[in-house]
Formats: structure tokens, C-alpha cells, sequence
């Protein structure tokens, strides 16, 4: 059954039951059906025979859901775009993705109101499902195209996984819909009649809101990165009382710590913890593991599972060979789940794409290795790095600061805390005199940063240098520039 379908059936089989439910706002499946037809509808009317992506752009309101399905019912994938992303970045995604159009909230509801019949087209196995932009080297995000195809064998697996009580989970919606963990939680409650329950940027802002929020959510599926299950931890009373029915922990985006998994067994006696991994350009999640007792006394650092069925997870070396088992190596994808590509970028493409046996693979620049059939990540190869579970390419960001015209050189580096990364440090050679305080200095470049890019990316620390030290080959010696930060 396609994917579309089976989130229709709900709206017929059970069309009062809530599919989403964000700052007190409710939309049932009934509703979710409807209102993602007539969008579906105008979406045709208004673009005739265009199949060019439509963004979507708000933050984690009723009507992003009823935009999403309405562009793919009509043919067309989404682009989603959270509002915490600067004005600056937002119209270069759109730009980039060549967008049709750009809905939001408000525009969705005003096209409902037209209430238009819908045609349907869903689209097929190749055809783009959703369009992710992440962080690029040179300054410029691109797009990760994931097809029909690559979400229904994600899916197919998270279903089979995890044993999903049909109609009855609640899945907690942590990220932001324009990050791909937000998949995960999306479409695994959608697939099964479930209720996504969303955490605003309002309750992150004021966290006796969120507690109270979590009290009266019902949460059966919690889905996050291992950070905002950390920051939770942080509270006392968060443990089994607070969330009565929680069954399951599901983590991906960054390192889960021993320490993390060890306290939520402890304080949710009833659930399951899982780690597990995957890069945007292989739908979200290829690899999982259930972290037990067991587990976390036999390993540490904490594997990252074993491969989904019907995809291969590879340890190669330098040549392209398979290294032999405890060796390191670069982790390679290769499978259904793989995205075909960057969005009009096939010099990237290229770089990063191959056939491998007949399957489309994915060099993820990741470094791995194999213990008995355990998949171990160890970082990255090059300057990308996973910062609170937000994939950052430095050169993205030293690009953007050495658009500022204060900078005239900058490199950044990740600070690392108990053995993760905590946060970012920029080493600054300025093209200007700095004039009052260093703090009030770097207030003022921290403020023109972020009107370019997300606040995940700004750094949290600035150093001031008249030079950087150079390597025999004239690059910035960055080793000694992370001495300074010592």
C-alpha cells in the first residue's frame, strides 16, 4: 500500500482520532485528510503542469502537516523550512530548491477555505517525496532528495522494528520538521493511525511548560537526539511518573552516552532505549540496536546497531576494499533507502554516490568499524561535525563569517566535553579595529551571524588572533589553533 493511502485510511477508519497536536491545537485525522486533499487540489490549479517543489515554511503548526501531504498528493515534493532559520538562509534554500511557491499557516488555511476537489497523482517509486536541506562546505545548503521509495523502505522497517500498537502510540516530535529526525517520529505515527504530540520552540524557551507538557502528553514513542534527553534528565521528577505509558526511546542525530542510556533505564524502568544511525542521504536511520544492561556493561563506547534488512552498512578502506572486521574504516550505505542525490548539484552528487553491486550507496564520510556485527561510529573524516544532533560543515560556517565585513579570515573548531562535542569556537582575524569590549564585540558578530544562519550554528566562543599559525603546505594550522582553546 502506498504511504499516502495508509495515512488516508485513517481519516475514513477513524477520523476523530487526533493526528497532531501542537500548542494546544488539535487536528484530527478526518481533518488531516480533507485539508490535505484541497491543498492537493489548488496546488494543481495553480501550477498546471509544474512538478517543481513546493516549500513549506512555519514551524510546528497543524497546517505543516496538511501542506506536506497536500504537495505530495499533488506530485510535488516539499521543502520544509522551520522559521528559526534567518531570513538570508531561507531565501537561498528556496532559491537552490527552485521552489514553486512557498506555503505557510496562514496561506494553507486560506486554501482550504476554497475548498477544491482534489485529483490525485501521490507520485512513484522514483519520483522526490521531500527535499532536506543540510549544511554545505561552501556556504551554500543543499538539498537531499528522498523518494517515494527511499521513506517506504524506512518506514517499512521502523514499522516491522518496533511493533507499533496500532492507533494507540504517541510520538513525541522533538525536531524541528526541517532537520530529518523529525521523520522518524512523522510518518512512523502517521503510518499507524497514531498522535504526534509536538514540543514548540516556546516550551524549549520555558521548561516547567515543557515538563507540564510532557505530564499530560501521553507519550508512548519518545524520539530525539541523546542531548535533549540529557537537558531533560536534568529535572528530577522526569522519570516514569511523568510519563506513565512511555514504552520506547528512539535517539539518532549524535553520540548516545553509556551515561545518558544507564540514568533512563534507571528512571523508566518500562521502556526501551535505542540507538541508532543514518545520515539525511540515507533516510534518516540505517542501523539500530536495543541499548540493555547488558549493552552498556560489554560496550563503550555504544555501537550503533545492526543494518536494516534489504540494505548493507560497509566498513571500506582508502581503495574501496572491505577492511577486515575491528579494522576502521569509511561507512558505506548501500540500498533502497539511499537518496538518489543532491538537488541540481551532480558535481556533488558524483562525489558522493555510487552503484555498489547493482544498489545505489552512499560514502557517508563517516568513520566506522565492525565488532561482531555491531556498527561503531567514530566521527567524521572531514570538517562536518554533529553539534546537540544538527549536522554543521565548518567550512559552511567560516564561509558565512568571513562574509561578515569585521572578519578577514576565521576557522572553527569543535570544543569537545566529556568526550563529545559540546559546542563551536571561531578563531577570528579581523579586517577591522575592534573597538569596546571583547564581550560586546563579540555580542555584535554573534547578532550579524545569526541573521544568516540558524542559532545552532553561531558559536558559542570567539577568540581574537592578529594571525593564523600555517602548515608546510600554507593552510591554517589548526592543530595549533586548537591549542589556543585549551
Amino acid at each position: 500500500m502506498h504511504l499516502l493511502e495508509q495515512i488516508d485510511r485513517w481519516g475514513h477508519l477513524t477520523p476523530d482520532q487526533p493526528a497532531h497536536i501542537s500548542d494546544g491545537r488539535v487536528l484530527t485525522y478526518g481533518e488531516l485528510l480533507t485539508r490535505s486533499d484541497a491543498v492537493a487540489a489548488w496546488l494543481d490549479a495553480e501550477l498546471c503542469d509544474s512538478r517543481a517543489p513546493v516549500a513549506v515554511h512555519g514551524h510546528k503548526e497543524p497546517e505543516m502537516l496538511v501542506a506536506f501531504l497536500g504537495a505530495v498528493k499533488s506530485g510535488r515534493p516539499y521543502v520544509p523550512i522551520d522559521i528559526s532559520i534567518p531570513a538570508q538562509r531561507v531565501e537561498r534554500i528556496i532559491a537552490n530548491a527552485g521552489a514553486a511557491l512557498i506555503l505557510t499557516p496562514a496561506r494553507v488555511d486560506g486554501i482550504v477555505a476554497e475548498g477544491l476537489p482534489s485529483r490525485r497523482r501521490h507520485g512513484a517509486g522514483d519520483d522526490p517525496f521531500y527535499i532536506l536541506f543540510t549544511s554545505g562546505s561552501t556556504g551554500e545548503p543543499k538539498g537531499v532528495i528522498i523518494t517515494h521509495a527511499n521513506l517506504r523502505h524506512f518506514v517499512s522497517w521502523m514499522l516491522a522494528e518496533q511493533n507499533f500498537l496500532t492507533g494507540e502510540e504517541t510520538f513525541l516530535n522533538q525536531a524541528p520538521f526541517s532537520f530529518d529526525l523529525s521523520v522518524m517520529d512523522l510518518y512512523a505515527s502517521l503510518a499507524t493511525g497514531g498522535t504526534l504530540f509536538s514540543i514548540t520552540k516556546n516550551h524549549v524557551a520555558n521548561l516547567k511548560e515543557l515538563y507540564a507538557a510532557f505530564r499530560i502528553s501521553g507519550l508512548t514513542t519518545w524520539v530525539s537526539t541523546p542531548s535533549f534527553a540529557q537537558m531533560c534528565i536534568i529535572e528530577r521528577t522526569f522519570a516514569e511518573p511523568m510519563l506513565p505509558n512511555l514504552r520506547r526511546f528512539l535517539f539518532c542525530g549524535e553520540t548516545l552516552a553509556p551515561e545518558t542510556a544507564s540514568q533512563l533505564l534507571e528512571r523508566f524502568p518500562q521502556a526501551e532505549v535505542w540507538n541508532t544511525y543514518g545520515p539525511t542521504e540515507a533516510t534518516v536511520d540505517t542501523t539500530s540496536v536495543r541499548i540493555t544492561r547488558e549493552v552498556l556493561k560489554k560496550w563503550s563506547p555504544l555501537p550503533v546497531g545492526a543494518q536494516m534488512p534489504g540494505t548493507r552498512v560497509l566498513i571500506l578502506g582508502e581503495n574501496g576494499e572491505r577492511v577486515p572486521a575491528g579494522e576502521r574504516g569509511q561507512i558505506v550505505i548501500a540500498g533502497p533507502n539511499v537518496s538518489p542525490g543532491y538537488l541540481g548539484r551532480d558535481d556533488l552528487t558524483a562525489q558522493a554516490f555510487f552503484t555498489l553491486d547493482g544498489a545505489r550507496a552512499y560514502r557517508t564520510g563517516d568513520w566506522g568499524r565492525e565488532r561482531e556485527g555491531q556498527i561503531f561510529f567514530e566521527g567524521r573524516m572531514d570538517s562536518q561535525v554533529m553539534v546537540n544532533g544538527y549536522r554543521i560543515e565548518l567550512g559552511d560556517l567560516e564561509a558565512n563569517l568571513r562574509a561578515l565585513p569585521e572578519i578577514a579570515d576565521a576557522v572553527v573548531l569543535p570544543v569537545e566535553k566529556q568526550g563529545r562535542i559540546d559546542a563551536l569556537a571561531a578563531i577570528v582575524v579581523l579586517a577591522v579595529e575592534k573597538t569596546g569590549s571583547d564581550f560586546a564585540f563579540t555580542a555584535q558578530l554573534k547578532t550579524r551571524l545569526g541573521e544568516r544562519l540558524p542559532a545552532y550554528m553561531v558559536p558559542r566562543k570567539f577568540l581574537y588572533v592578529d594571525a593564523f599559525p600555517m602548515t608546510a603546505n600554507g593552510k591554517a594550522d589548526r592543530r595549533k589553533l586548537a591549542e589556543l582553546l585549551a
